[in-house]
């Protein structure tokens, strides 16, 4: 099932180390509207997806999402590689060093951690590709705020990849959507 390349989908490109972009950068990480929860939502909605084909997107881009948040993971371990517990401290990250010293965990940029009260599933197609679609955008929008918040070319760069996956599963579900409305409208004969 799987090919699996020691490479990221894109590259995780870091100047220098930015503690407080790392605090900023973690929520796609483990926020609310973060990789992980986009890509558990889309793994989980595919088993009740009435055909396929739609079966066949939420498990691509699923799959993808665990690939952006692997990017996300190597920009903040690159971010915060070599940080001393004081720096941690003063970009508001000390209590995450206390509890979990320089290792990665699924939180929102103002250490909430993530929760399955993110994500949805209510085994209804078109409400979940609604959702999924809502989803993508909200992703879209925070990836905007987070290229505001840096002034790495690095960093920007690999964002706005990210920035236009977003766009790019929008559109997907779009036409996944109107898939599944023309399937539930046609007219069934037994």
């Amino acid at each position: 099932m799987w090919i699996y390349e020691k490479k990221l989908e894109y590259p995780a490109r870091v100047t220098k180390k930015d503690v407080r972009m790392a605090k900023f950068l973690v929520t796609q990480y483990g926020g609310p509207d973060g990789e992980l929860s986009a890509s558990l939502r889309y793994l989980n909605q595919r088993y009740s997806m009435p055909t396929e084909r739609a079966k066949g997107v939420l498990t691509d881009i699923g799959t993808e999402e665990l690939a952006h948040m692997e990017i996300i993971a190597t920009l903040i371990y690159k971010l915060v590689k070599d940080a001393t517990p004081r720096e941690l401290e003063e970009a508001g990250l000390g209590g995450h060093y206390a509890q979990h010293d320089n290792a990665l965990f699924w939180t929102d940029a103002n250490g909430v951690p993530w929760s399955a009260k993110y994500i949805q599933a209510l085994g209804d197609p078109v409400a979940d590709l609604h959702e999924d679609m809502a989803a993508e955008q909200k992703a879209r929008a925070t990836y905007e705020n987070l290229i505001n918040l840096s002034d790495d070319p690095g960093i920007i760069d690999t964002l706005r990849f990210l920035r236009e996956r977003e766009v790019v599963h929008f559109q997907r579900f779009g036409e996944t959507l109107n898939h599944i409305q023309e399937k539930l409208m046609e007219k069934k004969y037994y």
